[in-house]
């Protein structure tokens, strides 16, 4: 008894140090994320190789850049170790078919070096390059099963007359025209080091390609053109020989084509695809006959969304399926029959690997980001644990709830209550809306420079992440119900979930922000303007504020026409303007932070330079646009997405958590340790 009492009392000990040392998230602490982005299993079983990710920790000292990938090797779950030098910044990672090498590309130090593809033994001594194109970048690759050939992407050769114009001053680009396709090769690995990759010959611009067991075939994604239009809308499944490029037949399936991978005879391909040219997203499983290209759907018409697929050695199909807001891993036979189901208990599963029967996924929830874990009978098994210190983050509790439209549509969405939960009459609440719509956010780990997550409920805010009409993951016909609607039912959505999170005591109706990037950065501006009484403060990133211009200045033109708006701009020019938010800047009493990179060609800056003038000379409401020099459709470097971090926080607080009042002050103290300057530019 004594034993008893004292071991409780040791634990109630614990849970009060625990309690004690627990901690709100902050802006900083997102610097600190580590994510699993890669997993490849050895076939021999003797370990998974995984690719770590992380930003440069900019608060800590470290200089400003993208983030960095390194590899490490797991062994058993806790049982983990580096394998290359802290400063390799790595990808595409895998294992040689027979288990010897781990393969990756590495760029190394030097303005004249190209990105090559490296290996580095698995039982001791150290990397080495297998192969390189003399005269352009490796992009991608992919192993034949004899370990000893490998099948090479690499980009465009360098046109050394054009790069000596471009130093004298001629460096005009012809937008469009100047098609610069990737190029396949094979090269032999054990050939010696004056082995010259072969080139294979291939007509169009390949983005991914995977190779028969027997060697014969490549399957490659390729799109007509270099465009991103064509990348997104007209990719297809091209299988070729592998030794000539000989063209086999051509998988036509009518939509976007997601992952694709050959099973263990070669006959069969699966393939995630749309269902028609207007299917905003590859989400429904598909089986192909390698022989002539015929597709025949798994999962057509289902409420769901396939995000992944590997072979396993005895035959079966695993599928990483995403059902709403929730995931399940799920087996077919060779048939496309449903075999088995096996609910992950919680985890979002990402990416499935296999090898020599063991399969591995990177999975994240709502309490950790992507980690490694392994299938075991029907459990999954965490391998990695690379934030330890998030057990020491106060977090708050994160569920999803499903609420009626006014039109009886049932949505749902994701929320996370305040640390401590919500206050009698509900807390400020931040809305973050995902892009597309064509996606969805999931149960899982929410927290990231754009979405205020844990850092928002630390901060006292409720956060609600709506799966609004035309997300993915609902079926098909639920992510076609925005077109042909732009700011329709799709956003009205948004309104309704207000009076559903008041009824459960989470918000306060008079202090909600709403914020996103991309179609959710048009959200935010919708928010803003038509619909300003619902939203006390907004926050809108590379975000859409004119139909008609977006049009004339975007590089997916046929994309927003085929899946978004299913008429031109000409076709009815003023129901284009209609639902653009500058032609409703007269309703725009709502403060709005902008955010764009300078060089986005998706939603060109021009987009936030409209809706910042047309609010600034047409209104006294408050608004800022903050510019980031070298930052596209989307921040990739560490300062502009703590930057935005930052400045999205304030503006939210400084309108939801008060009376409002004056903007910010532009600038802000960085953290002690940041050794550089922000690159962020405002105007106000």
């Amino acid at each position: 008894m004594k034993t008893q009492l004292l071991a409780g009392a040791t634990l109630i000990a614990i849970v009060a140090s625990a309690s004690a040392n627990a901690r709100p998230m902050t802006p900083e602490d997102i610097l600190k994320i580590k994510h699993v982005t890669d997993i490849a299993v050895s076939s021999k079983g003797n370990g998974i190789a995984v690719g770590v990710s992380q930003m440069p920790d900019i608060a800590d000292g470290a200089k400003n850049g993208t983030s960095e990938r390194n590899l490490r090797v797991a062994f058993a779950a806790g049982n983990m170790r580096d394998f290359l030098p802290d400063d390799m910044n790595i990808r595409g990672i895998e294992y040689s078919p027979d288990g010897r090498l781990i393969s990756f590309l590495w760029k190394p130090e030097g303005d004249d070096e190209k990105r090559g593809l490296y290996a580095i033994p698995v039982d001791g001594g150290g990397h080495r390059k297998l192969a390189s194109i003399e005269d352009s970048n490796i992009t991608g690759y992919v192993w034949g099963p004899d370990s000893q050939t490998v099948y090479l992407m690499a980009a465009a050769a360098t046109d050394k007359a054009r790069k000596k114009e471009s130093k004298a001053g001629f460096n005009a680009r012809i937008y469009e025209e100047e098609q610069k396709f990737k190029r396949l090769f094979a090269v032999d690995i054990n050939a010696g080091d004056d082995a010259e990759p072969r080139e294979i010959g291939f007509k169009g611009e390949p983005s991914a390609m995977r190779v028969s067991q027997d060697g014969r075939w490549l399957a490659v994604a390729a799109a007509p053109t270099t465009q991103v239009d064509d990348s997104l809308t007209s990719t297809r499944v091209h299988i070729v020989d592998a030794a000539t490029g000989a063209l086999k037949t051509i998988v036509k399936t009518p939509g976007k084509i997601g992952d694709f991978e050959f099973d263990r005879t070669g006959k069969t391909l699966s393939l995630i695809a749309g269902v028609d040219k207007h299917d905003p997203a590859a989400t429904t499983l598909y089986l192909v006959d390698a022989s002539n290209g015929a597709f025949r759907p798994v999962t057509e018409g289902q409420a769901n969304a396939a995000v992944d697929t590997e072979w396993m050695a005895d035959g079966r199909l695993a599928v990483a399926m995403h059902v709403g807001a929730q995931s399940e891993l799920r087996f077919y036979d060779r048939t496309g029959r449903l075999s088995s189901t096996i609910n992950p208990g919680g985890l979002i599963l990402r990416n499935l690997e296999t090898s020599g029967g063991r399969l591995a996924v990177i999975a994240d929830a709502p309490k950790h980001p992507r980690e490694l874990f392994v299938l075991n009978g029907r459990n999954f098994v965490r391998w990695s644990n690379h934030n330890d210190w998030l057990k020491d983050i106060d977090m708050g509790t994160q569920r999803t709830i499903r609420y009626a439209a006014r039109d009886g549509q049932q949505v749902e969405g994701i929320v996370i209550e305040p640390v401590g939960g919500a206050p009698n009459g509900g807390a400020p609440t931040i809305f973050r809306v995902h892009g597309g719509p064509e996606a969805h956010d999931s149960n899982g780990w929410l927290t990231s420079y754009g979405a205020p997550g844990q850092v928002g409920a630390g901060a006292g805010y409720t956060l609600f992440y709506p799966n609004y009409r035309g997300s993915t993951a609902y079926g098909t016909a639920f992510s076609k119900q925005h077109q042909n609607d732009y700011a329709g039912k799709e956003f009205n959505d948004l309104v309704d979930a207000i009076g559903a999170l008041e009824a459960e005591g989470l918000t306060r109706k008079d202090k909600v922000g709403i914020t996103g990037g991309s179609y959710g950065g048009y959200a935010s501006a919708w928010g803003a303007t038509a619909l300003s009484e619902h939203f006390a403060a907004s926050v809108m990133f590379v975000g859409i504020s004119n139909q008609i211009s977006k049009f004339g200045t975007t590089d997916i033109p046929n994309e927003m026409y085929l899946v978004h708006s299913r008429k031109w701009p000409w076709e009815n020019w003023q129901g284009m303007l209609d639902v653009s938010p500058i032609y409703h800047v007269d309703k725009a009493k709502t403060p709005i932070l902008i955010l764009h990179g300078e060089n986005d060609t998706r939603v060109a800056p021009s987009q936030s330079y409209e809706l910042y003038r047309n609010i600034k000379v047409r209104t006294d409401t408050p608004v800022r646009l903050v510019l980031y020099p070298g930052e596209g459709h989307g921040n990739r470097k560490a300062a502009a997405q703590y930057d935005y971090n930052i400045r999205m926080m304030r503006w939210m607080d400084t309108y939801l958590k008060g009376d409002g009042g004056e903007m910010p002050a532009p600038r802000f103290d960085l953290p002690q340790g940041f050794s550089g300057a922000s690159e962020a530019k405002t105007e106000d």
